[in-house]
C-alpha cells in the first residue's frame, strides 16, 4: 500500500509538449509501472497529436473522460500555472502535482479559493513530485535513488528530500512514499495532510519530517502529532545550518514577528515528542535510532 499514487494510478501531463514536460514524462513513463500509468497529455494547440506514443487531449476533462486519467501533473509556464490547476479541478481529478516554480501569488490565492469544497487534492506548487518507489514516479524526483520500504517522507524542500532519501538508502531503509509538498506561501497539502496519510498506511512503519522557516506548518502539525500519531516522527528544518549571509528555502519562508524561526519550530517538534536533530546529515541515522 502507498499513498496518493501507486501502480495503478492513471496520469495525464498538463504542458506534455514543452521542453521541461516532455522531458520528465519520458523519465516518468520509463520508471517502473510509467508506461501504464501516463496515459494522456494536455495542450488545447496539439489535441489529436500524440507524445511518444501518448495522445494529446484539449482539455484534461476530455482527457480524463478518454483515458480514465485521475491525477495531472503541471508544468507549464508560471503566468498559466495556476489557470491549469483550475482547470484540473473543475475536471474533478483526484490528484493534481504542480511542479512549476515561480506561480504569483496572488494567481495560487485565486485558485485555492475556487478549490474550497471540491475533491481534488494538490501538491505544489514549486514542488519535486510524489514517488512510490519501484511503483510511481510524478515529478522529478531522480528515480534511482529510491527503493520500496516502510519510511515515509514529507518535506517542503526538494533538495532535502533527495539528501533524506539517499541518507536512507546508505542504511538499507526503503520508502513507502515520499512527499515533496513545496515551500511556497500559497499551496496544496500540508504536513500535516500528508503525516494523516501516513499515519493510517499499514505499510509506514516511521516517517521523516523536513520543514523550513517561515509559516507555522511545522508546529501545527507537531501538535497534532503529539495527540494522534501513532508512528515514529523525526524532524529537521531547513535554514538551521545554512551558512552566514545565505539562505536556505522557498518563497514562503518568511520570518514575521520572531515567528517562524528554526530554533521555534524545533523546540515546538520536541515539546510534541518528535526527535529532531540540527544536523541535516544525520536524518537517517535518527530514524534508524528510534525503529
Amino acid at each position: 500500500m502507498s499513498i496518493l499514487i501507486d501502480r495503478n494510478t492513471k496520469v495525464m501531463t498538463q504542458g506534455i509538449t514543452g521542453k521541461t514536460g516532455a522531458f520528465h514524462t519520458r523519465l516518468c513513463r520509463d520508471y517502473a509501472y510509467g508506461k501504464d500509468c501516463f496515459v494522456a497529455g494536455v495542450n488545447p494547440n496539439k489535441a489529436g497529436d500524440t507524445f511518444e506514443g501518448i495522445p494529446i487531449f484539449a482539455t484534461a476533462r476530455e482527457a480524463k473522460e478518454q483515458t480514465g486519467a485521475t491525477v495531472s501533473v503541471i508544468y507549464v509556464p508560471p503566468a498559466f500555472a495556476a489557470g491549469a490547476i483550475d482547470e484540473a479541478v473543475d475536471a474533478e481529478l483526484d490528484l493534481v502535482i504542480c511542479i512549476t516554480e515561480g506561480v504569483p501569488v496572488r494567481d495560487m490565492i485565486s485558485t485555492r479559493n475556487r478549490m474550497r469544497g471540491k475533491k481534488t487534492l494538490l501538491v505544489g506548487p514549486n514542488c519535486p513530485g510524489v514517488i512510490t518507489p519501484d511503483e510511481i514516479k510524478i515529478g522529478i524526483m531522480p528515480g534511482h535513488i529510491h527503493k520500496k520500504g516502510r519510511i515515509g517522507v514529507v518535506s517542503r524542500s526538494g533538495t532535502l528530500t533527495y539528501e533524506a532519501v539517499g541518507q536512507l538508502m546508505d542504511l538499507g531503509l526503503g520508502q513507502s512514499t515520499c512527499v515533496g509538498i513545496g515551500g511556497d506561501p500559497v499551496n496544496g497539502l500540508k504536513h500535516i495532510d500528508v503525516m494523516r496519510m501516513f499515519n493510517d498506511d499499514p505499510e509506514t512503519d516511521a516517517v521523516i519530517m523536513v520543514g523550513e522557516i517561515g509559516g507555522d506548518d511545522e508546529e501545527t502539525c507537531a501538535r497534532w502529532i503529539k495527540h494522534h500519531m501513532k508512528k515514529p516522527v523525526v524532524g529537521f528544518i531547513a535554514g538551521v545550518t545554512a551558512p552566514p549571509g545565505k539562505r536556505m528555502g522557498h518563497a514562503g519562508a518568511i520570518i514575521s514577528g520572531g515567528k517562524g524561526t528554526a530554533t521555534e519550530k524545533l523546540a515546538v517538534m520536541e515539546e510534541c515528542g518528535i526527535k529532531v536533530t540540527r544536523n541535516p546529515a544525520e536524518m537517517a541515522v535518527l530514524l534508524k535510532s528510534v525503529l
